[in-house]
């Protein structure tokens, strides 16, 4: 069942986070880009004014300058129409390409760049009436019918007095010529533009963090949602230890399936086992096969004695290779000593057996360094 928006008190992750940008979900304020966009408009009307009034004194003159040819018939007007709305497009499409270029500028600068087709995809959840219900009256939607309310009612209210203080600036624009009349337009707009801006400023000021704080709000998330992203990032933690498991196995069966293959394996009697194997062909010192502790050890034990491997009982030794040795690596240098010492013995060993010599004594003595055997430091810790 999926947690209700009660238990939602976490705040998003950084992967939620990201997911909601892939899927198009950013937090981004209108009146921002409502803002740049008449602002900059506006900025451009009041700085391009004589280059706009001499257009516009030359588009109304040529607009009422009729003579005979124009009542011969309907495609002198036709053409008249074609040129004069081209004049106007040419007047009124730059200033909307302008507008277009902030607005996409202040939506980047609000919440970044975005390009996402999931935004606009089509999903059936939408068109569930109940669902559609409830963002309807959602704290999102109030909050946005709110603030229109708002914002409509400051805007008008801002517009009135303008209109009640300007009204003699108005009737006094009719009676001037019209490149003058045309002038003081632009002066009456500016001046009535400026407080609106400040307006939609304070406004895009405020709503921007407000958009932010109700974006992440809509991603918090519950306790059994973070534990669900922490396994889809880190793994299942049962199925992890199983392949950790799996991985040992197969490790240690190919550990054991090196044992036969070695020369000697060295014990503790039965805590440590070590299995060596030394080829002066190939290896410039003895290498561990494998090692093992009390189940494992005894394997090896058994393995090596299936396979006839001589197994010696030297725990010093053992217990060295067995905490400074690694599996397919050569052994520490300052053991070579006393490795050397076990394997020239069970190459004795080994040559009385067929037949090649005399029986070697007993075997010597092993020189280990005491740093080296962890039960010698331990005593000394202790």
């Amino acid at each position: 069942m999926a947690d209700s928006s009660q238990d939602r008190q976490l705040p998003a992750t950084p992967r939620r986070l990201e997911k909601a940008r892939e899927e198009g979900q950013v937090a981004r304020s209108r009146d921002l880009g409502h803002f740049a966009a008449i602002g900059v408009t506006a900025g451009l009307i009041y700085s391009l004014a004589p280059l706009i009034t001499e257009r516009l004194t030359a588009a109304v003159a040529g607009g009422l300058r009729f003579d005979l040819s124009l009542l011969a018939g309907t495609r002198p007007m036709t053409e008249r129409l074609v040129e004069l709305s081209w004049s106007f497009a040419g007047f009124v499409i730059p200033f909307g390409i302008v507008m277009m270029l902030v607005a996409l500028g202040s939506g980047v600068a609000g919440g970044g760049w975005l390009f996402s087709w999931q935004a606009v995809t089509p999903k059936f959840s939408k068109l569930d009436p109940w669902s559609g219900i409830q963002r309807m009256f959602s704290g999102q939607q109030v909050f946005q019918a709110l603030k229109a309310s708002a914002l409509a009612l400051v805007l008008g209210l801002i517009g009135a007095i303008f209109l009640r203080s300007a009204m003699p600036r108005f009737l006094h624009g009719a009676h001037v010529e019209m490149p003058a009349a045309l002038t003081h337009a632009m002066g009456i707009l500016w001046d009535g533009t400026v407080p609106l801006l400040l307006a939609l400023g304070a406004l895009a000021l405020v709503d921007l963090p407000v958009q932010r704080g109700l974006w992440l709000r809509r991603l918090r998330m519950s306790h059994s949602e973070v534990k669900q992203e922490h396994k889809e990032m880190e793994g299942n933690a049962e199925v992890k230890g199983r392949m950790r498991a799996r991985m040992r196995e197969m490790a240690n069966k190919r550990m054991l399936g090196a044992v036969p293959q070695a020369d000697l394996v060295v014990m503790n009697p039965t805590h440590f086992a070590v299995a060596l194997r030394y080829d002066e062909k190939t290896m410039s010192a003895p290498r561990v096969v494998a090692k093992g502790a009390d189940l494992m050890a005894l394997r090896i034990r058994d393995i090596a004695k299936d396979a006839k491997v001589p197994v010696l009982q030297a725990p010093p030794l053992a217990r060295a290779l067995y905490t400074h040795a690694e599996v397919d690596r050569e052994i520490p240098a300052a053991l070579f000593s006393a490795v050397a010492q076990v394997l020239a013995w069970v190459y004795q060993l080994k040559a009385a057996s067929a037949g090649r010599g005399a029986a070697p004594a007993d075997l010597p003595a092993l020189h280990v360094p005491a740093e080296l055997d962890p039960l010698n430091k331990r005593t000394t810790d202790a």
